[in-house]
């Protein structure tokens, strides 16, 4: 083992961050259960160790196989294996630390990893990420047929090998059987590199060869450079057509290995939508030995395609059609400089090279054509500047075009034009285009040398003279339908997707396709020159020459005829040109022609020897001349056709052939056609007449034993299935003179006709109700000998359709011959099902949830069929024993007893009804209640099993397991232990999710929204912890359970008694004006003693307060007296100053039904004398009067300043003392008011459930809260953002402002909204988010000295608001960031990142992780749903940006124990910060900036109340505030007054010494006055 280096590995990245390094290395890691997993490391060191690297993968592996299904399936990997190892694509094998500097970048490094099982994989799973573009779906070819596919598979191949060296191979090898498909082609190949990855193939938009198709334009004609590339996704979606599994295995010249890709149409489906990502398996493998013979040089392409949808396909038809497309790479004339014809690229099809195949519409073409000149023309085709300037400006579209046109001159030779030869060829080839002579194609286009095969059209414009007139225009309108173009043009012409034409809408195209016409709209922007030998020519130029050439064609090529020798009848537009065998639209028909000095005649009768025509080959025919046909006006040319009727109505002459037969005028040339006389044609006409067949019969059974052969029907035409059919049928032709009557069981040849006609038979199936009937079989066949017997239709039966009576039901069998006239023979076999059981079955549709019903309710009707065993229906003659039994587990079953069966209406059926399930054993299936319904026939001997759903049915009853304890029910209490049991009326649990309702009576459920709640997956509800006492002591309390309306279950209490009473004794009569002392009170329970809980404690959520409040006097009811351990003493309590009786009740402050009343009378106090030499100071001290001794002395005057000072520090004294007063009596007023406010706010999060209880409600601001607060920053960006946008003030870039950061999403705590708010900081909380640079640079402009230009921009629109702006402010660029790649949870609608969960040295994951910040914050609409160029979101880019992969923990304990898996932070709710790079934030911010608090699943009476929780916060802020400012101001009147205080106890001191020296004396009155130090200044 190695040392713990390789834990360095561990930290290492997984996935693109946002650090500005490209420094990336990629592998793709093949396992050995057949996944694969792809590896990013970034920033990476020169080497890694073993270890840490297998280590990568498998948390890599791990975190995929969570979000793949089909890894789960897969076997396990043993990670912990001593030969555990890498091999890599060379086959070099390594166990030692890895050196990273040995693989390149830019490339995906292929890793093979063995776990020492010896067992490895061929294919792997999602080794290859094929996902595509989203907007190259909008440009799918709608349309493809399975030639046109496969041609798209061979366009790849054919620019692949065009690349090849001079000296390497240029093969395409094409193989198409019913197992696959396969394409071959020694291009230069793929493998894992980024510049030739075998990705691009199968990725739609990423194949880079549609960028050589500027190379492609401007090249020299026939434009053979096959850049065919368009849009990228020719490779995959040609391949999904033709089959549902696509193989490419390819291999470069520099890679020793071939790369596999599998591309799968299920799996595609599979991921497909939208944001998805496809990725399809893959591998690697040496190369085969055929391959390299192939490909000499070692590179080369396999595409296979398993599966294909295409069966019984032509092999030779399909050869024809590429070798037309194809047909200038397979052999051209042009490319030779010696002008000989070589094969640029060789091209096979199943084993067969091209070269060799002789047919197909080119070749065809080709040999009916003369070898006159070519009528060729050079045409470039160009945008017009100003066209490009306006709306061209930036377009892909080619601006230029090159086309070469030739015209190729079709003859009429012997009669006949050379265009309806070729069509007469192709249709006996095989390869018919469904064309005539009229709307044969006249145009052919071929794009880089690749014919286009839709592009099928008619005669250009400057071709056709049909409506010129003038001179010889009826010879040009004949002669101009003998041409065909043949367009060859370069990739400036764009196609159509499936490349089957040109693009409809293109401009080129539309001036190609009116070449000729006057331009239209649409053509005006198209410039067009033409060149013919070398020099250019106009319009009127090209018209002259072209028709010079056409009667040029027609002197030196032409062979027509001219007349008949009598007068002609004209024919115009007949109606049967096809069976006459012509195309003009006018005919000339005569009764006498002379040729070649002989003269016919109508009537005359001839002989056509044999092999004449086509169709005449075996023997002579003997017919009647009737008409002479020449196509067109004198001077025209035709085919010579004989027809049989030739009638004129109306003044409209017309000609119906009926039965005869056209033969063409060329018989009559060739000396094959004889005159004969009257005997011979009598003669002819007799051997006709008696082999003519009158009727068609098949030969009975003995006639065919008689032959020794197994072929005739069975005598009985009803027989049961499974019976042989004979092995064949002997069906023969029967003359006029058979009798059926006479019919014998022996053969005779002269009840046989002897014919060459051919017979059909065609077998239908009709099922047992005659409804639907099909064609099994059609089967043409002539007849044959068979033991001396000629005539015999020999049709084989039993050998080629062995499973013929299989299926019940009418099989007809039908005999007819298309050249007789002998009526069909029918004759019908009905099979009925056999006696022999094969199964049976439950009809309908068995699927899950058809069938899921509730305990006590009864199922939908079953039907159950009984089949034969070749799965024919049989019918029910009586109901059958039934027995059906409910499998619920392996070891539980019940017996069905409730059920009716009956016989269907056709007795085919028997149908079970009212089947009912009564059990109480559900509670063993749950959750999913799945069931087996087993249905058992004919004494158990037969079973139909049907998988069903058994729910538990409705709430019937209600239990409770745990009682509530009695004794304890006091107000506040939380019933620990409290679970109601909810059971059916058969004693099942009910289902999981049923609502009942619930009415609480002094009760309360903290959380509970509405009163409605579920059931759980137990079928109870647990109430424990939850159900807390809200009403008072001595109350009735109650819990109710409503469902549907109706009360199930109602259980009724009451609460602990209390009581409040006075345990101090109070007297009677007490002096108005008084105080009442020390008065005790205490709260006793039902035994008497005290209660000790009764105990304000207001730190640990205790109060407990007493409230003195009177209805007759007033007394101060805002003073609160606090219990302690169950007493409360009144020190003092202020009496009322009129006497009387006086009332007051002394309550609980919470608990008002705790009090007791006192009744005290108040009572006048009594006069009472006093000295008249003194009176009592306020301060207790004696005041001296004026009849005083001191007055007595004859010191008045001396003293009177004394006096006058004394009243000033008495004044002075008073006022600071009133002062004093005044602040605490408004102090005691704001206490008063906090307490109040504290216990309100105490009782509404008393209602509130735990989690929404908050300390700071200020981070619960709405979006509009926080806008409002940023709009009040005046001097910022985001301000005059905000403002802008609400005033509709707008920019020109301001559509691609997205917004500020902190109103981009919501979280969903205080906490964790403080936390993140803190850890961005503000500036970054309200950084202006933009889509690009460019509107980022717009916000802001700068004057010629590089300053801050206010009149634009941002600057400009805070001028307009009288705002500005100071200092800097950020701004996010969406499109420069680099966003992350590691792949999005895409069935997630916020579409959070995949993230590796971190783990511990110890493997196990960090406690207390709660998540990422990046996934943590909750995009809000429109912001989830926008997307960057790129296609990423705002979580992917700015939010990436911003956190990175910062982590988020509940405590900072937890997290500082998580530090050896932090690399890019951390955050805990509690306030702790750790940043990257041993960054540590310490002390305490309460940010202002936040992130708006998004709070779900609150009820509108919750948030009213946290409303008012958050008014009474701010009430109370206020009030502690001015508690603050009155202390303040408390604590200096007070020093002012102690001051004052002091200073007048001094005076009066020295006022004592000075009044006994003024008695003394030896004092005098200055002295004194000295001595009491009277200042000359009074301080107040």
């Amino acid at each position: 083992m190695e040392n713990k280096d390789h834990f360095k590995g561990l930290k290492r990245r997984l996935a693109f961050d946002d650090e500005d390094s490209d420094q990336v290395l990629r592998f793709k890691v093949l396992l050995p259960n057949g996944t694969s997993v792809g590896l990013a490391l970034k920033n990476t060191e020169s080497e890694i160790s073993f270890q840490g690297f297998i280590e990568l993968i498998k948390d890599t592996y791990d975190m995929v196989k969570r979000q793949s299904g089909s890894f789960k399936r897969k076997r396990m990997i043993d990670w912990k294996n001593e030969k555990l190892c890498l091999e890599d694509i060379n086959g070099v094998k390594t166990r030692s630390r890895i050196d990273l500097r040995c693989f390149k970048q830019h490339k995906c490094h292929v890793l093979k990893l063995h776990d020492g099982s010896g067992k490895f994989a061929n294919t792997f799973e999602n080794m290859w990420d094929l996902t595509p573009d989203t907007d190259l779906l909008m440009e799918l070819p709608e349309e493809y047929t399975f030639e046109t596919a496969l041609a798209d598979l061979i366009d790849n191949s054919l620019q692949a090998v065009w690349l090849n060296d001079v000296n390497h191979r240029r093969l395409i090898s094409v193989d198409v059987l019913e197992s696959g498909i396969s394409i071959f082609d020694t291009g230069p190949g793929m493998d894992n590199s980024d510049e030739n990855s075998i990705v691009k193939w199968g990725k739609m938009g990423a194949s880079l060869n549609r960028l050589y198709k500027q190379q492609a334009i401007g090249c020299k004609p026939p434009f053979l450079v096959p850049f065919f590339g368009m849009f990228g996704y020719g490779g995959p979606i040609a391949s999904m057509h033709l089959g549902s599994c696509v193989e490419v295995s390819s291999k470069t010249k520099q890679s020793k290995k071939v790369y596999k890709l599998r591309l799968a149409r299920e799996a595609l489906l599979g991921n497909s939508g939208s944001e998805c990502s496809w990725s399809t398996d893959g591998g690697i493998r040496d190369p085969l030995d055929e391959e390299i013979k192939e490909s000499p040089h070692g590179s080369f392409t396999k595409v296979v395609i398993l599966n294909p949808v295409v069966k019984n396909l032509d092999i030779s038809k399909l050869q024809c059609k590429l070798k037309d497309i194809y047909f200038p790479y397979i052999q051209c004339d042009e490319l030779s400089n010696v002008g000989r014809t070589i094969t640029p690229v060789g091209f096979q099809v199943n084993g067969l090279d091209l070269t060799e195949i002789q047919g197909g519409e080119i070749a065809t073409t080709n040999l009916h054509s003369c070898n006159g000149p070519e009528f060729t023309l050079l045409m470039r085709f160009s945008l017009k500047k100003e066209k490009i300037s306006t709306s061209a400006s930036g377009s892909r579209a080619p601006q230029i075009a090159n086309a070469r046109l030739k015209c190729i001159y079709f003859p009429i030779r012997q009669g006949k034009e050379n265009i309806e030869r070729i069509l007469q060829s192709l249709d006996a080839e095989g390869c018919g285009v469904g064309e005539n002579f009229e709307n044969y194609s006249r145009v052919s286009i071929r794009r880089l040398g690749r014919l286009l095969p839709d592009a099928r059209w008619a005669i250009l414009p400057f071709m056709d003279f049909r409506q010129r007139k003038g001179d010889q225009s009826h010879l040009l309108k004949r002669c101009c339908l003998r041409v065909k173009c043949f367009v060859e043009t370069d990739a400036g012409f764009n196609p159509m997707p499936s490349k089957t034409d040109l693009a409809h809408h293109s401009p080129f195209s539309i001036a190609l396709r009116n070449f000729g016409n006057r331009p239209q709209d649409k053509e005006k922007d198209v410039e067009i020159e033409i060149h013919r030998d070398g020099k250019q020519l106009t319009p009127v130029q090209l018209e002259r020459e072209y028709r010079e050439w056409l009667l040029l064609m027609h002197h030196r090529y032409d062979e027509e005829i001219d007349s008949g020798e009598d007068p002609p009848v004209l024919i115009v537009n007949p109606l049967n040109k096809k069976a006459l065998g012509i195309s003009s639209d006018v005919i000339r028909v005569h009764q006498a022609l002379k040729r070649k000095e002989l003269l016919w005649k109508s009537g005359q009768k001839i002989k056509v020897l044999k092999g004449a025509y086509a169709g005449c080959y075996k023997n002579n025919v003997y017919a009647t001349i009737e008409y002479f046909l020449i196509e067109g006006f004198e001077g025209d040319s035709g085919g010579t056709e004989n027809g049989c009727e030739l009638s004129v109505k109306g003044g409209t002459p017309n000609l119906n052939i009926q039965d005869s037969l056209s033969l063409p005028i060329s018989v009559i040339d060739s000396g094959k056609c004889i005159a004969i006389n009257d005997s011979d044609w009598e003669r002819q006409l007799e051997k006709h007449n008696q082999k003519t067949p009158s009727r068609i019969d098949l030969l009975n059974v003995k006639q065919c034993h008689w032959l020794g052969i197994d072929g005739a029907f069975p005598t009985s035409l009803t027989i049961p299935a499974g019976q042989n059919p004979p092995d064949d049928i002997v069906a023969v032709f029967r003359p006029s003179s058979f009798e059926v009557s006479k019919v014998s069981n022996y053969l005779d040849q002269k009840d046989i006709v002897k014919t060459n006609l051919e017979m059909l038979m065609k077998v239908q199936y009709r099922t047992e109700n005659h409804r639907d009937a099909k064609q099994i079989n059609s089967l043409r066949i002539a007849p044959s000998s068979f033991k001396g017997f000629h005539g015999l239709y020999k049709f084989p039966l039993g050998v080629k359709f062995p499973h013929l009576f299989k299926k019940a039901g009418a099989y007809t069998f039908s005999f007819s011959s298309e050249h007789s006239r002998c009526q069909n023979y029918n004759l019908t076999i009905t099979v009925v099902p056999s006696e022999k059981v094969g199964k049976w079955q439950l009809l309908g549709d068995t699927r899950f949830p058809s069938y899921s019903v509730r305990a006590g309710s009864c199922f939908p009707p079953f039907s159950i069929a009984c089949y034969d065993i070749y799965d024919n229906r049989m019918s029910f003659t009586s109901i059958p024993d039934l027995k059906i039994t409910l499998g619920m587990n392996e070891y539980l079953s019940v017996d069905v007893v409730k059920m009716k069966p009956s016989l269907s209406s056709d007795k085919l059926a028997i149908v079970i009804e009212d089947v009912m399930v009564e059990t109480n054993g559900l509670d063993s299936i749950r959750p999913n209640y799945a069931a087996t319904l087993m249905i058992y026939i004919q004494d158990e001997s037969t079973s139909i099993p049907l998988e069903c759903q058994v729910t538990p049915g409705a709430l019937h009853r209600i239990e409770v397991s745990s009682q509530l304890p009695g004794k304890q029910l006091l107000p506040g209490f939380v019933i620990e232990q409290f679970v109601l049991e909810m059971f059916d009326v058969y004693g099942n649990h009910v289902e999981e999710g049923l609502e009942v309702q619930f009415q609480l009576n002094g009760f309360s459920i903290p959380g509970l929204i509405g009163s409605k709640h579920k059931v759980d997956n137990l079928g109870r509800i647990d109430l424990g912890g939850l159900l807390k006492v809200t009403a008072g002591y001595g109350k009735q309390v109650s819990l109710s359970i409503l469902h549907g309306d109706k009360v199930t279950f109602k259980q009724a209490f009451q609460t602990e008694k209390r009581e409040l009473r006075i345990s101090s004794s109070i007297p009677e009569h007490c002096l108005a004006g008084s105080t009442l002392e020390n008065i005790s009170f205490e709260v006793i329970d039902s035994t008497g003693d005290v209660d000790g809980t009764f105990h304000d404690d207001e730190k640990c959520g205790r109060f407990h307060t007493l409230v003195v409040k009177s209805e007759s006097h007033q007394i101060d009811d805002s003073i609160r007296y606090a219990f302690k351990h169950g007493r409360c003493n009144i020190a003092s309590l202020p009496l009322p100053q009129t006497e009387g009786p006086l009332f007051f009740k002394a309550f609980h402050s919470r608990y008002t039904e705790l009090y007791c009343d006192v009744e005290i009378s108040l009572v006048h106090a009594p006069n009472v004398d006093t000295d008249e030499n003194e009176v009592q100071s306020s301060d207790g001290k004696l005041m001296l009067l004026q009849n005083s001794p001191f007055f007595n002395n004859g010191n008045v005057g001396n003293l009177l300043a004394l006096v006058k000072y004394d009243e000033g520090l008495k004044s002075e004294l008073c006022k600071h003392g009133e002062r004093v007063g005044k602040l605490e009596n408004y102090l005691k007023t704001l206490n008063n008011r906090k307490t109040d406010i504290e216990l309100y706010m105490s009782e509404l999060q008393d209602s509130l459930e735990p989690d929404l209880l908050v300390k700071d409600l200020d981070c619960l601001s709405t979006k509009e809260e926080i806008t409002k607060l940023i709009k009040g920053r005046g001097h910022s960006a985001a301000s005059t953002l905000l403002c802008s946008i609400a005033q509709g003030h707008w920019m020109d870039v301001m559509q691609d402002v997205v917004g500020v950061v902190a109103l981009l999403g919501t979280v969903g705590s205080v906490k964790l909204s403080r936390i993140l708010a803190e850890y961005l900081g503000e500036d970054q909380m309200v950084a202006v988010v933009c889509k690009s640079y460019e509107v980022a640079r717009a916000l802001e402009q700068y004057d010629h000295k590089g300053e801050v230009d206010s009149r634009l921009g941002l600057h400009a629109e805070a001028t307009a608001l009288s705002k500005s702006i100071s200092g800097r402010f950020l701004v996010v660029c969406l499109e420069d960031i680099r966003p992350y790649l590691g792949g999005v949870e895409v069935n997630d609608p916020q579409r959070k990142l995949i993230l590796p969960a971190p783990r511990l040295l110890s493997g196990n994951y960090p406690p207390g992780f709660i998540g990422y910040a990046v996934n943590l914050v909750n995009l809000e609409h429109p912001h989830i749903d926008y997307r960057t160029e790129s296609g990423h979101g705002l979580r992917e880019t700015l939010f990436y940006r911003l956190f990175s992969k910062v982590q988020v923990y509940e405590t900072r304990e937890e997290m500082e124990n998580a530090r050896n898996c932090i690399t890019h932070g951390a955050v805990s709710l509690d306030g702790g910060i750790l940043r990257k790079n041993g960054i540590i934030s310490l002390g305490f911010r309460k940010p202002e900036i936040y992130f708006p608090v998004q709070i779900t699943n609150v009820s509108p009476e919750r948030k009213k109340i946290m409303e008012q929780i958050k008014e009474k916060q701010l009430e109370l802020r206020t009030t502690l505030q001015g508690i603050n400012v009155a202390s303040e101001k408390l604590d200096r009147a007070r020093h002012k007054f102690n001051r004052k205080q002091k200073q007048y106890q001094k005076y009066l001191d020295n006022i004592d010494d000075a009044i006994n020296d003024t008695v003394t004396p030896s004092t005098t009155p200055s002295q004194c006055t000295q001595r009491l130090g009277t200042p000359s200044k009074v301080i107040i």
